[in-house]
């Protein structure tokens, strides 16, 4: 640690004196981890009625949670698991809506891809709460779930999550073992069959964007991939919840190209920024991944929408760099309220009929 104070010691006269602007955003970050991960006696890990949505969770509380939602809510929910991950854990996913007609449309939400974006299954669970408890009184909700299933994974690398509670918060990738290098892990949104490995991502082991050995080598991606395949004729739509950036992405990632069906995709993005602007007045960048964000290839969003999902959409939620990925806890409520608002505007807007 006394390196660290060291180098900021030296730093800052350094800035001073190349007249360099400078602004700290987090004067101690460790602390702000901490602040985080601190085990509170207010989790109530086990209850569901007291469980906290306004709390970061860990995977074993988020996967208690999925249980108990399994058993006590079963009229709405249905929980399965989708495949193994690499460290061995299964890969639960929540199926959500009446089960009324045989056959019905479908929304897939994943959240979580980057172990270190918190915020991103913080909202997954917000989205089953909500749908849960407004069902019966919000005329929109019930709309949703009587014409549509959801199937909703909250946290989709679930080993890089676990890791990044116990380990290194500012974890990314997957925790798969590399044979030739001694870094871990895969980035999940650079391991799909779409131009896989091209621009925006690496071949090195040890980066970040690591695309890994070949598309889904991962067996948390193949997994998913497998079940948007089995059930790409009924699934209408892909979301993908990620931090941070405050954007509302849609393909293509890989490419500056517009996609065919531009106008309606982007008037649903409008919309839903629009609609999400209303509670708080927090404003989103929307359009093509690649101009809006950056060029990235292999990613989920743009392998969904090219195996026939007409919609897809990458979230990049809260905030703009502040606070990064250590968004404090006093902001998962605004944050998943607003998104809200957009998921809802994105689901009618399918049920609209724009193709």
């Amino acid at each position: 640690m006394s390196t660290v104070f060291n180098t900021s010691r030296s730093l800052l006269p350094f800035l001073q004196q190349a007249n360099i602007q400078y602004t700290i955003l987090i004067s101690d970050l460790q602390k702000a981890i901490e602040n985080q991960t601190g085990l509170k006696s207010y989790r109530n890990r086990r209850s569901l009625p007291g469980y906290n949505y306004e709390v970061y969770h860990s995977l074993e509380e988020i996967q208690d949670w999925m249980y108990h939602l399994n058993k006590s809510h079963s009229d709405l929910v249905h929980m399965f698991s989708v495949g193994k991950s690499y460290e061995g854990r299964p890969l639960f996913v929540l199926k959500l809506g009446k089960r009324a007609r045989p056959y019905k449309k479908a929304v897939w939400i994943d959240c979580g891809i980057h172990a270190r974006e918190w915020i991103g299954p913080a909202f997954c669970q917000w989205f089953v709460k909500e749908a849960l408890q407004t069902y019966q009184t919000d005329p929109t909700m019930r709309r949703m779930l009587t014409q549509l299933y959801f199937y909703i994974m909250p946290v989709f690398n679930v080993d890089g999550y676990h890791f990044s509670w116990t380990n290194d918060r500012f974890w990314r990738k997957t925790r798969s073992k590399n044979s030739r290098f001694p870094c871990h892990g895969v980035d999940a949104n650079r391991n799909w069959k779409v131009k896989w490995c091209d621009e925006g991502a690496s071949f090195h082991p040890c980066d970040d964007t690591y695309c890994g050995p070949y598309p889904e080598s991962e067996p948390e991606v193949k997994a998913v991939a497998h079940f948007l395949r089995k059930h790409r004729k009924q699934i209408k739509a892909y979301l993908s919840f990620h931090a941070y950036a405050q954007m509302l992405l849609y393909p293509y990632s890989y490419k500056y190209a517009t996609i065919p069906n531009f106008s309606c995709v982007e008037s649903a993005a409008y919309n839903a920024v629009n609609a999400l602007q209303s509670a708080y007045g927090v404003r989103y960048r929307y359009g093509p991944a690649s101009s809006t964000l950056y060029v990235s290839s292999g990613s989920s969003m743009d392998w969904a929408y090219k195996n026939g999902i007409p919609y897809a959409f990458a979230f990049e939620l809260r905030d703009t760099g502040h606070f990064g990925f250590l968004l404090p806890e006093t902001l998962i409520k605004p944050t998943c309220t607003e998104t809200m608002l957009a998921v809802k505007n994105i689901t009618l807007h399918l049920l609209k009929k724009c193709h």
